[in-house]
């Protein structure tokens, strides 16, 4: 049975996109190659990347480039090679190397998802993360703190209307200052 985990990078005061919707300050200005190899294990690690459209298409836009390959070889190689589910109601249809595009049931489409062997990460997409934990279906939430305070944004949960307790599988701190903590439901 598969396994839905949400992977996204918060900053330290909660928000995972800036007051304009913006990530690009969670990638981190400070080298660090056990960070970097971290990264690239996850990239190639297999299972299914999940996106919402907003997500989708700022993914899209980059991983296919060659300044990702360039940039980035490895993690761009698993990107490009990973299966991807997008859901939207408004793309008409997704380009993106081995990505199925789904508009109907997300809850419903999840579930028969995760009656299958492979695992599913959601990367961003606030929207989906919100429904799909509301409705129980985060087996692990994986959140990396990046040492930074923004002010201002939106928080991954927005929406979800119930409290959701958690209990802490691990952590583990890397030298650049991000902070990767694992999170599990409480039944």
């Amino acid at each position: 049975m598969g396994r839905l985990i949400v992977f996204n990078s918060v900053s330290v005061d909660g928000f995972f996109v800036d007051g304009n919707g913006d990530m690009s300050w969670a990638h981190n200005a400070n080298k660090d190659p056990e960070w970097d190899a971290f990264v690239a294990d996850n990239a190639a690690g297999g299972g299914v990347l999940v996106f919402g459209r907003i997500t989708y298409e700022m993914m899209a836009g980059y991983w296919p480039t060659p300044i990702a390959a360039q940039n980035d070889p490895e993690v761009a190689r698993g990107m490009n090679a990973l299966p991807k589910v997008v859901f939207s109601r408004t793309l008409q249809k997704a380009s993106w190397s081995n990505t199925r595009l789904v508009k109907g049931d997300l809850a419903g489409e999840i579930r028969s998802m995760k009656a299958r062997p492979e695992d599913m990460a959601i990367l961003g997409s606030g929207s989906i993360v919100s429904l799909v934990a509301q409705e129980g279906l985060v087996d692990e939430f994986q959140l990396v703190v990046i040492p930074v305070i923004l002010g201002s944004g939106r928080t991954m949960i927005e929406g979800i209307d119930r409290k959701l307790r958690l209990k802490r599988k691990t952590e583990r701190p890397f030298r650049n200052g991000n902070v990767l903590l694992c999170y599990e439901p409480m039944a």
